[in-house]
């Protein structure tokens, strides 16, 4: 009887070339805007459907390719339940808290963030919020953690968490030195929680509430 193979692991170069397809463009943008002085950063209907465009093409792209060495793609996808649902709610919660934790004791900086000063013009519909919430929650961590963390346990949980958090925090610096650190932190908080359980649908969920929920 033939024994079941083992899910690939992800070698450095495969890993590399998967990051720069999915968030190579994400990352320069990011740079790009921390370079400028963190002008022409913005939400709205506009460059939310450019993300949601952009992901809805490319996704399929690395999947194809991912599947083509050998990947199983119902394993790098998530599968949706209600549970999933209720602990990713949680989960989200668990992130909110630890963000107020770490950066409470920088409350006292006054300068304005540039996140900050980016929600305070964003002027986005609600359905392309909810639009982006959904394809960028399933975008990211799929590629994130799904693929890029799991890929990488070989090398160790350390090492895998910390390229998903490093990947994770160079495409949200435009958000600013708070983003970036709230960042840090969220990245922990899924790519523990996914480390212990390997249940991905709970991390896409928490990241959809956390892309609408600023919005309401």
């Amino acid at each position: 009887m033939k024994q079941p193979s083992s899910p690939p692991t992800a070698t450095p170069l495969e890993a590399l070339g998967i990051v720069a397809l999915c968030f190579g463009w994400f990352i320069i943008g990011s740079l790009w805007s921390v370079s400028a002085g963190f002008r022409n950063a913005s939400f709205n209907d506009a460059s939310l459907f450019g993300i949601v465009a952009f992901e809805l093409f490319v996704g399929p792209i690395a999947l194809l390719i991912l599947r083509s060495r050998g990947y199983a793609v119902r394993d790098l996808l998530p599968l949706p339940s209600l549970k999933g649902c209720g602990a990713g709610a949680l989960l989200y919660l668990a992130a909110l808290l630890a963000c107020v934790i770490v950066l409470s004791p920088l409350a006292d900086n006054t300068a304005t963030q540039p996140i900050e000063r980016m929600m305070e013009t964003a002027r986005p519909s609600m359905a392309m919020v909810l639009a982006l919430s959904v394809v960028n929650g399933l975008y990211e961590e799929v590629f994130l953690l799904g693929y890029l963390q799991k890929g990488l346990r070989h090398h160790g949980a350390s090492f895998a968490l910390g390229v998903s958090v490093l990947v994770r925090v160079l495409y949200h610096l435009y958000q600013g030195p708070h983003g970036a650190l709230s960042l840090v932190v969220v990245g922990i908080v899924f790519g523990l929680f996914y480390l212990r359980t390997g249940w991905l649908w709970p991390v896409v969920f928490a990241h959809m509430l956390a892309d609408t929920i600023p919005f309401l």
